[in-house]
């Protein structure tokens, strides 16, 4: 399974999610690779020195004689492997316009590789642009996070109607997994009304797990460690872990 995680919308808990879904898989003993597409490059800091890295996936997407197998690296997390990102990487879309080939860098790519994993799992940028793009050619399965508050809904409909022209051509085989609902206050009227506004347009596609508002969430990449180790009895460890079943269920 390869599976992007994307919502153009910043601030809905893409990346925790990918960190700690990615180390969820892992402690379940996948083997698991954790596939940073974002320029911010929260994902790789949490696992790695990046100031010590030479190369990152923005030379793997530009440079033909660079691999994945030269810039993955392994993590202190037994089964978690991260291919990591740099800031270098907010230069790819205007180094590959006109590019015949631009859209499937990634997935021409990751073929390489995607046989030494049980899960790829790809954070994504808060844009819907070339990397995005690139993203959700190269995977199997989609997982968009929603923020549980008043502007939850928008822009989902811009995300959706790229998933349908990517799965028109370039990716037909592109499914959209669930919809994950994040930072979710269940003390708040606002929050429940919300969480029933995502159900009615979601319907099925919503998962069972939802994420709550987690101090021990914000704090773990700070101290570079998924939620498992940093606070493994926390109801953020219990929520991601929760999710990686049903994730796999669903699959």
């Amino acid at each position: 399974m390869i599976l992007t995680i994307a919502n153009q919308k910043g601030g809905v808990g893409k990346t925790t999610t990918a960190i700690n879904l990615a180390a969820a898989f892992a402690k379940k003993g996948k083997k698991t690779l954790l596939l940073d597409l974002d320029p911010q490059s929260n994902s790789s800091i949490t696992f790695l020195d990046t100031h010590n890295l030479d190369k990152s996936v923005y030379d793997v997407l530009t440079d033909a004689k660079c691999g994945f197998g030269d810039v993955i690296r392994h993590t202190s997390v037994l089964h978690l492997d991260v291919a990591p990102a740099k800031i270098a990487l907010a230069k790819l879309e205007s180094n590959l316009v006109g590019e015949f080939d631009a859209p499937f860098r990634l997935k021409d790519k990751l073929d390489a590789v995607r046989g030494d994993y049980d899960v790829i799992v790809i954070d994504t940028p808060p844009t819907l642009g070339l990397i995005t793009v690139n993203a959700l050619v190269a995977c199997s399965h989609l997982l968009i996070p929603i923020q549980s508050s008043y502007f939850a809904l928008e822009g989902t409909d811009d995300l959706l109607e790229t998933v349908e022209r990517v799965k028109a051509r370039p990716n037909p085989n592109l499914k959209v997994l669930g919809v994950l609902i994040t930072l979710h206050d269940k003390r708040t009227v606002l929050a429940k009304d919300i969480y029933k506004q995502i159900k009615t347009v979601f319907g099925a596609k919503v998962f069972r797990t939802v994420i709550s508002k987690n101090v021990r969430l914000e704090e773990s990449p700070a101290y570079k460690e998924a939620i498992f180790s940093f606070a493994p009895h926390s109801t953020g460890a219990i929520e991601y872990f929760k999710l990686s079943d049903e994730v796999l269920n669903r699959v």
